[in-house]
């Protein structure tokens, strides 16, 4: 049904190994790659749902919640950074 849709979508998903079917070198390659992006996307969610407190999010209206959903991207950044930010001070 997808391939209907957009014939030329990829999958992002991270080949699993079994048992008698390892991975080969290429493919561990990608699987880190594609696990330092998650991470570093994840962080920025961790930091938005636990430590600004928006697991659950009263309706407040549609463009009051965009705007401090949007406030709060470029704060969480921010906050992952901080260690980094004040090194270089």
């Amino acid at each position: 049904m997808i391939r209907q849709h957009a014939p030329k979508a990829k999958s992002f998903v991270q080949p699993k190994a079994h048992r008698h079917r390892p991975l080969s070198e290429a493919a561990r390659a990608r699987n880190r790659t594609k696990s330092t992006v998650r991470a570093n996307v994840e962080h920025a969610f961790l930091v938005i749902k636990r430590i600004f407190g928006w697991a659950k999010v009263r309706y407040r209206g549609l463009a009051k919640n965009t705007h401090w959903l949007q406030i709060s991207y470029g704060l969480a950044n921010l906050y992952v950074a901080r260690q980094r930010l004040i090194a270089e001070a």
